[in-house]
This record gives C-alpha cells, sequence and structure tokens, in this order.
C-alpha cells in the first residue's frame, strides 16, 4: 500500500466528517444523522460519490441541506473531507459502506434527496442485481427516500439508462419528473449549477451525451386507480 494511501487512511480515522468502520458512530448513525450534522435540515444523499466532487459541488451552492457522500473507497472520500474541512463546510459528510448495505445506515424516509451519478452500468446480464437502477435497488432507494423526496440519475452509458426507463415505466409508484439523453442540450443544464464529477468531464470530453433523469416515489395514496 501506498504512503499516500497510508496518510489518508490516517485523516479518514480523525477527521469527524467521515463515518467509516471503526468508528463508534458507524454502527449506531442510522435514523441519526440529523443529529450527526446538529440540525434538521434535509439530507441529500449521493452513491459512488468517488472524490466526493459533486457532494461538495452541491453543499456550496445549497447550504440549507446536509450532504452526505456514499463510497467503499477511503482513499476516494478523503478528498471529499479534507476539501469540505479545508472550506469550513458543516454541511457534508462521507459514509464509507457498500450501497448494497445502504439501510443499515439510513432509516426508512430519512433522505429528501438521493443522487445516482454515473455508476457502474454492469453490463452483462448476470450482473444485473448489481447495477443501481435494478428492481432490488429501487426497491431499497423507495423505504430511504421520505414520500416527498425525489431521485437523480446520470449517466453516460445509452444502455443503462434505457435499461432503467423501462424498469420505471413498468411501476405504478414512480413518477418522472424530468428525462433527457442529452442533458447539456436540455432546458434543465443550469440546475447541476456547472458542477461535474470526474467522470462526467472525462465522458463529456470524449463527446458522449450525458443521460439526466429524475424521478419521485409515488405514495399509495396518489396512485391512479
Amino acid at each position: 500500500m501506498g504512503r499516500n494511501k497510508l496518510q489518508r487512511f490516517e485523516e479518514n480515522a480523525v477527521n469527524r466528517n467521515v463515518v467509516q468502520p471503526g468508528k463508534e458512530i458507524y454502527e449506531k448513525i442510522k435514523g441519526r444523522w440529523n443529529q450527526f450534522f446538529q440540525n434538521e435540515n434535509p439530507l441529500v444523499v449521493e452513491l459512488a460519490c468517488g472524490r466526493g466532487e459533486f457532494t461538495v459541488g452541491l453543499a456550496r451552492v445549497r447550504p440549507a441541506n446536509n450532504f452526505i457522500g456514499v463510497d467503499i473507497k477511503g482513499s476516494r472520500i478523503w478528498k471529499g473531507s479534507t476539501t469540505a474541512i479545508a472550506e469550513g463546510m458543516d454541511n457534508v459528510a462521507f459514509l464509507r459502506a457498500q450501497i448494497e448495505q445502504l439501510d443499515q445506515y439510513f432509516d426508512h424516509g430519512e433522505i429528501s434527496e438521493l443522487w445516482i451519478t454515473f455508476p457502474d452500468p454492469r453490463p452483462k446480464d448476470r450482473d444485473e442485481k448489481r447495477r443501481l437502477t435494478s428492481p432490488r435497488f429501487l426497491g431499497m432507494f423507495k423505504k430511504l427516500v421520505h414520500l416527498e423526496g425525489s431521485v437523480h440519475f446520470k449517466t453516460d452509458n445509452t444502455g443503462l439508462f434505457e435499461y432503467t426507463l423501462d424498469h420505471l415505466s413498468g411501476r405504478d409508484d414512480v413518477e418522472v419528473l424530468k428525462m433527457t439523453f442529452d442533458f447539456y442540450d436540455s432546458e434543465w443544464k443550469d440546475l447541476h449549477h456547472g458542477i461535474q464529477t470526474r467522470y462526467e468531464k472525462m465522458f463529456a470530453s470524449k463527446g458522449e451525451k450525458i443521460k439526466y433523469l429524475h424521478f419521485e416515489f409515488i405514495p399509495e395514496t396518489k396512485r391512479q386507480k
């Protein structure tokens, strides 16, 4: 293991805005994120956040929300963690955990807004259950995102985007609010304040069209009969 990586792990261990194995809060955080942030502001969660560019970027322009980036790689979230600390941002945190276990760290309805940004497309059929927009994950997200909350999805991968649309179209508990196969040529391009992840910049520089989807889960009482 490289010296820089070891140093990052050591800093993660003491940085208050990193919730990870080995810290007492890690086993007790479920349902207590507002206590962690010491306010009742809505929780916005980014999955597979990597270095946290998007998490930190949104937190800069939306100080009335609390932002949590989730990734299993400690060396990645170190970047976002240290940036937030250097800028004195107290509305940013990072959770080091497997996304498959997200319901171990968030209670039902605890999340206000969920972002799925450039996940691994998992193109092989045998990996379908590991796609973050598969029925398996959507079922979990539905429980964790509160009834007035929403889900954002961005990807460069057309196959994954179409797969997601197909699954959402077959559900009566989902309403698609925004959808485009070319985000930067859409009416919504300014809604993200120009914030891009490392992967988004890389894909866009290669001429890839960025796909974007914004949807919400519909409570049973509001569904069309």
